[in-house]
């Protein structure tokens, strides 16, 4: 009978901290209960301590462990607890990780770099065993597919997107028969543009003009349109801002932007809200926590992961260990 835990409050599916137990119910649907039964704390100098009450419940079950790792510092303690869960004779362990923060550090252009990237999927790599074989690890919208590969096989990354849920918002728009998608760059447009081959592309590039990088429309046509700009992830904001002012010269009528992960540091955020450019929709979704508080701020609109990763967990593997 499986089991499964949440770390931090994301917020993604629950407000409350604990395990989740993943069990039979009628008819032999499977169920998932949380259990509030994993405790933290920290030492006087700071060090966590951290305790699952009732440990022995664990034994057998299939786990399911729910992280953020939104800043560098909790990515100890939640390691800690990755780290110890397989070491109690669970049965199958399924990490979600929704936002993978050092994605963007994957490569090196000069010497002297570090692969971050690299680094953080090493970290994830070393998680022991479970009794039926090497953890799972669920990962939306990674910033490039081939990060899978800086992963050993002794763990299973699991690369989900979450484009379904942008469909489903640009197929309900009252004008869905004028909306385009724009990609701020050539990296952007080859992740995502067969997930929306249903609606016109149109590829933005930076070209340098002396000092500056500017901005400019490399093929699509946005004039007439309601021009959907999307991405994997947004941080200071001005890629996409400049991306909506050359969108908006070339014609665009309304425009919209859809990241997965909005990091936005230093509330970069506020950039959107009343500034040169106005939007019309701005969806970003739950894989990092403090989107929930900036969802409170037109135009901004929040678009839950849960479903998808319910779908994930009661897919084929699990739904197959219960018969």
């Amino acid at each position: 009978m499986p089991l499964a835990l949440h770390t931090r409050p994301i917020e993604l599916t629950t407000k409350k901290k604990g395990l989740f137990y993943l069990q039979k119910g009628a008819r032999n649907y499977r169920l998932v209960e949380l259990h509030s039964n994993l405790k933290w704390d920290s030492f006087a100098d700071g060090w966590p301590n951290i305790f699952i009450e009732n440990v022995k419940e664990i034994a057998g079950r299939d786990v399911i462990l729910l992280v953020s790792f939104d800043s560098p510092s909790v990515i100890f303690e939640q390691l800690a607890v990755i780290y110890s869960l397989p070491r109690y004779l669970i049965r199958s362990f399924r990490i979600i990780l929704p936002y993978f923060p050092t994605a963007t550090m994957e490569r090196v252009d000069r010497e002297g770099q570090i692969v971050t990237a690299k680094t953080l999927a090493t970290m994830l790599s070393v998680v022991p065993l479970a009794a039926r074989g090497p953890a799972q690890i669920f990962i939306f919208d990674i910033h490039t597919l081939q990060e899978r590969f800086y992963f050993t096989d002794q763990v299973i990354p699991r690369l989900l997107t979450a484009m379904p849920l942008l469909l489903t918002e640009l197929r309900s728009l009252s004008d869905s028969h004028y909306v385009s998608v724009a990609f701020p760059d050539d990296g952007a447009h080859k992740r995502f543009s067969s997930e929306l081959c249903s609606f016109p592309t149109i590829t933005c590039i930076k070209v340098r003009t002396g000092a500056k990088r500017v901005i400019s429309i490399k093929e699509g046509v946005a004039e007439g349109r309601h021009v959907v700009i999307v991405d994997d992830l947004v941080q200071t904001g001005g890629t996409l801002l400049e991306c909506a002012k050359a969108l908006k010269a070339a014609g665009a009528i309304n425009l919209s932007i859809f990241i997965t992960h909005g990091v936005f540091p230093a509330e970069s955020w506020r950039k959107f809200i009343n500034g040169e450019v106005t939007f019309e929709n701005i969806w970003i979704t739950d894989s990092i926590p403090h989107c929930l508080e900036i969802a409170k701020h037109k135009p901004f609109k929040l678009l839950t992961l849960s479903q998808m990763i319910a779908d994930s967990l009661l897919g084929y593997d699990l739904v197959s260990e219960s018969q």
